[in-house]
């Protein structure tokens, strides 16, 4: 990889990085403000009698929202009296100040953090194109850290044989449902194991579009990964391909959904900036698929009296393509680092294990937050949560499969999704067919990766 020097064009190239379109945070950003932290004060041990602790500095985001840090640290210190973190605030995640104090932080050789968070897939990239992250590889090697429970996570984010983080919160698509729609139209209830052939069929046979008296079979938020990432996940294809022969079928269900009035109508949803929870939450909507952080929304909503024609909403695994196993689904990943110039590797990657294993996993989701690792107990302690479907198939649908990045590793990520998301636009609006969309992606897309 090459790399490009100085720390200005560092914070440039990064500030324009942008999360993929589903995750995301409602907390104010700020400057630079260090989080005191403690473990518990009783616990001492010959070590830190003697001066030995020693302190690691962790760069993080919205402090005062994000609610599994403190946990964390607590849990951490106290077994590790001898190791303390110091949290960061470097900004929020909801605009670039994130990113861009993290790459300026990192760009200079003097930088005295050992723990850097990384807020998403094209964030990281650029941060180990630029040599600022420590590779993982020794340390999984020889503490025989088990990759396999990260769902194929890790393979994705490989860099030229190495890793350099390790997934500690991992979002993924699942299917929601009202079954009081089903009920009343007399249809099956979705299940954890459908085609995508089984499910356009569902949503025909649920829909009622008589005007005035609409019954939605199933609902498409306005990004392109609500039609494009479905396409990817018979293991084959990515976003990245440079050829998107491949999502005509996808495009050519929802148009027609679109035009039968199985779903709403895109471009009035553009036009209206109707929010996808609020579209399901009418009532009218008999299922939809959304990211797995949309069940701490409805929860909440459900719960202040906000929504209140929702109150039996379920859950099922994503369809899937014929041969694909169900389950598999499409994810977005939080990850952590080390920092390359830090003099404290062996304490941090103590942290790193910490975090992204199952007991961070286990702190992690009792916050009600989804850690990368999704544990039999992890999945437990989720479907406790108050007003979590008590259903048996919406915690079976909690059991991912293979999970794929929305967006994989790509130097050339930034134009490619520009490009992808105008001709998914045109192709919704109508202003595009989906053959002349589909081509334009090809032709535009192939000539950034030539």
């Amino acid at each position: 990889m090459k790399k490009r020097l100085g720390s200005v064009m560092l914070a440039c190239s990064l500030a324009a990085v942008t999360m993929a379109g589903c995750s995301g945070s409602n907390s104010s950003g700020g400057g630079t403000t260090s989080a005191p932290t403690a473990a518990d004060a009783g616990a001492t041990t010959d070590a830190t009698a003697a001066g030995d602790v020693k302190t690691l500095k962790w760069a993080i985001w919205d402090i005062n929202s994000v609610f599994y840090y403190q946990p964390l640290v607590d849990e951490f210190e106290r077994r590790n009296p001898d190791i303390k973190i110091e949290m960061v605030d470097l900004g929020s995640a909801g605009t670039s100040d994130y990113v861009t104090n993290l790459a300026i932080e990192l760009s200079g050789g003097g930088t005295d953090f050992d723990l850097a968070t990384m807020q998403s897939v094209p964030q990281y990239t650029t941060l180990v194109s630029k040599g600022v992250l420590a590779k993982l590889d020794d340390f999984v090697a020889r503490d025989s850290w088990e990759l396999a429970q990260y769902s194929g996570l890790t393979e994705q984010l490989t860099i030229d044989g190495a890793l350099y983080e390790l997934p500690f919160r991992s979002d993924f698509w699942m299917l929601y449902y009202n079954p009081d729609v089903f009920e009343k139209q007399g249809v099956a209830m979705p299940t954890n194991d459908m085609t995508w052939a089984e499910y356009d069929l569902l949503a025909r046979e649920v829909a009622d579009p008589t005007p005035g008296n609409e019954i939605y079979g199933t609902h498409y938020h306005t990004w392109r990964s609500c039609v494009q990432c479905p396409a990817t996940l018979d293991g084959q294809h990515t976003v990245l391909d440079g050829n998107y022969d491949f999502y005509q079928p996808f495009y050519d269900m929802v148009v027609s959904q679109m035009e039968d009035g199985i779903s709403r109508n895109y471009a009035e949803l553009k036009t209206s900036s109707l929010h996808h929870s609020d579209a399901f939450a009418q009532g009218n909507t008999a299922m939809y698929y959304m990211g797995s952080w949309q069940i701490q929304g409805f929860i909440n909503k459900i719960k202040t009296g906000e929504y209140t024609e929702i109150p039996n909403w379920r859950l099922a695994k994503l369809p899937h393509a014929p041969g694909v196993a169900a389950g598999d689904t499409i994810g977005t990943v939080t990850g952590i680092s080390i920092v390359e110039n830090s003099s404290k590797k062996d304490e941090a990657w103590e942290f790193v294990k910490f975090m992204a294993g199952p007991e961070g996993a286990g702190i992690i989701a009792g916050t009600g937050s989804f850690p990368a690792v999704m544990t039999d107990e992890v999945i437990a302690e989720i479907a406790s949560m108050d007003g979590f479907p008590q259903d048996a198939q919406s915690k079976e649908a909690m059991k991912k499969g293979k999970l794929y990045l929305e967006m994989p590793i790509s130097p050339y990520t930034t134009d490619i999704e520009t490009i992808l998301n105008e001709q998914h636009d045109a192709i919704m609006t109508g202003a595009e067919t989906v053959e002349s969309g589909i081509k334009a992606m090809n032709e535009q897309v192939s000539a950034i990766l030539e």
